[in-house]
């Protein structure tokens, strides 16, 4: 199956609130690779990789998040495939 990448800008209640480390279980138990990152704007940033399924999953629970997250927009735009190895949390 083709792989695609996602880069993932999420905005709201989204640090402090166990974003990143949420973000991280989903994706491996969806097969997907990248990372997500905090921002200094107080949004996270994340690129991930996966089959279109997988991503479209993803990108679903990204609009949910953790329970103590208040989301407030989710922008995707695809990109060249980096080949990330595993999906990580950054800092």
């Amino acid at each position: 199956m083709e792989r695609l990448h996602f880069d993932i800008r999420v905005t709201g209640k989204v640090q402090g609130v166990w974003y990143r480390k949420s973000a991280v279980q989903e994706a491996w138990q969806l097969g997907i690779t990248g990372y997500a990152m905090n921002l200094d704007d107080g949004s996270v940033r994340i690129e991930a990789e996966g089959t279109r399924e997988a991503l479209d999953r993803f990108v679903a629970w990204c609009r949910v998040g953790p329970p103590r997250a208040k989301i407030a927009d989710v922008q995707v735009n695809e990109g060249p495939l980096t080949g990330f190895p595993v999906f990580e949390t950054r800092y």
